[in-house]
């Protein structure tokens, strides 16, 4: 099929090659100018029997006429124009479309193509806003839930990947093995103590080599998780991405490689299901079988838990002030969400593991909870972290009917929840809110980044200037 547009290209093309008028191409079909422009100009669908028509007196083929190519600059121009008219960027301006003649040059073209590109670009910028990013988020994370968070594409490569420099025992994933994967696909390994700050890590094509941090930078993300993210974009043949989505999905698939890098799938399942035999799972042993941060281990358990285990779950990483960074389930706990259904930026309700285990004195081990909620009764297990800026909790949780198979399972730690019922948590008790009701205020503690998009360059949250002068910096091998 080709479109009336490209067709119609194709016929006045053909016709001015043949050096006829409409007036005089018309007569020989016995149809009107007035309609032979309106199909040169693609406002009219041709019939079959005209088409045959034409390729006979023009001495053409059908498949001539077909072609779908443009025949000439203009006619890519006239294309391109008529693709952004129909585009979301120049529609939600609510402008008349501007019919496109031959008094129109071609130079003019070009001017309202690169405004239109200019419109484009400005809106990929603004995407990359909080509002946006929750959006996306949220879409991406109900994509995992559908299947079951397992992605067995990123399972093989990455099993290949640790196969092939022979790391094929239990135990932690070496610096000297990851290097050698990076050696493997023609990149060395560099520690730099001036990255960008916007930067986790950069890899330079050009130089065939991964800048690092010269130590694991906050938040958990060691070096080897860095460098293992850095070799999957080259390993998943990543290309900038145009969209928030487009980034996002390649920061869940670097990740995901990453964890199945360091917790390698047979292994791990090996130690799991030894683990589940034994009624003996818990978070903190696969963590420190594998030598990895235990939000690591939390979120490489909710890869397998359900394909490979059976148990449905949900993970938590939750603020000391009660907001959520990060979560997910498929085992019917109800998250708090927003209208959008994000639960990122949501406040988890007090009686709840993941913020009940902040009231402990001895916060080294993990917490253990029940929970009754209006979706049934959740065993949680929660184990808490600390960032340069603050304190946050890792949970896992599952099905009252699933806590068999955990460590921790006979905790007498119980508590109710009625949220989202305001009475549970969110509402004062009403003596102490007549008591201070217009006799106290108060100053909010404002986290920057609600207010503030990520940078829009290249990629997503990277400042250009500073990741091509940090290039260009240490592009001598002496650097």
């Amino acid at each position: 099929m080709v479109d009336k547009l490209a067709l119609g290209q194709r016929m006045r093309h053909v016709r001015q090659a043949a050096g006829l008028t409409l007036d005089e191409l018309s007569g020989r079909l016995s149809i009107t100018p007035s309609h032979l422009s309106l199909l040169e100009t693609g406002k009219r669908e041709a019939k079959v029997s005209l088409l045959q028509a034409l390729c006979t007196e023009l001495d053409v083929t059908m498949a001539q006429l077909l072609d779908d190519s443009a025949p000439s600059e203009r006619a890519q121009l006239e294309r391109d124009w008529a693709a952004a008219q129909h585009g979301p960027i120049l529609g939600q301006l609510g402008l008349p479309p501007l019919k496109i003649t031959k008094a129109v040059g071609d130079d003019q073209l070009r001017t309202l193509l690169a405004l239109h590109g200019e419109l484009v670009r400005r809106e990929k910028l603004a995407l990359a806003t909080p509002e946006e990013a929750r959006r996306a988020n949220t879409q991406l994370r109900l994509a995992m839930r559908g299947i079951d968070n397992y992605r067995p594409d990123l399972e093989t490569l990455a099993s290949e990947l640790v196969a092939s420099v022979g790391h094929d025992s239990m135990g932690a994933l070496t610096h000297r093995e990851v290097a050698l994967m990076a050696a493997k696909l023609g990149l060395e390994i560099v520690h730099v103590g001036d990255l960008p700050r916007s930067a986790r890590s950069v890899t330079d094509l050009e130089n065939g080599r991964i800048y690092l941090p010269p130590a694991s930078i906050p938040g958990g993300h060691g070096l080897r998780s860095l460098a293992l993210q850095a070799i999957a974009h080259q390993v998943l043949k990543h290309n900038v991405p145009d969209t928030y989505e487009e980034f996002l999905q390649q920061r869940l698939d670097i990740n995901y490689f990453a964890a199945a890098c360091l917790m390698p799938e047979v292994q791990a399942l090996d130690f799991l299901s030894q683990s589940k035999r034994e009624k003996n799972l818990a978070v903190e042993d696969f963590r420190d079988a594998f030598g990895v941060t235990h939000e690591a281990a939390g979120l490489r358990f909710m890869n397998l838990a359900t394909k490979h285990l059976g148990l449905g779950l949900h993970f938590l990483r939750v603020g000391d002030d009660g907001v959520i960074y990060k979560a997910y389930e498929n085992d019917g706990l109800a998250l708090p969400v927003d209208v959008m259904g994000s639960p990122e930026g949501q406040i988890v309700c007090r009686h709840w593991s993941a913020r009940q285990a902040f009231t402990r004195t001895n916060r080294t081990t993990e917490y253990y909870q029940y929970t009754d909620t209006p979706e049934g009764t959740f065993w949680e297990s929660t184990q808490i972290g600390t960032s340069l800026a603050d304190e946050f909790s890792i949970t896992v949780g599952v099905a009252f009917e699933d806590a068999k198979w955990f460590r921790g399972r006979d905790t007498t730690a119980r508590q109710s929840s009625l949220c989202p019922d305001l009475s549970c948590c969110r509402e004062a008790n009403g003596s102490l809110r007549e008591k201070w009701a217009g006799n106290a205020w108060t100053s909010a503690r404002l986290h920057a980044h609600v207010l503030s998009p990520l940078r829009g360059g290249m990629f997503p949250g990277v400042d250009d200037v500073e990741l091509f002068e940090f290039l260009e910096t240490h592009e001598s091998p002496d650097i």
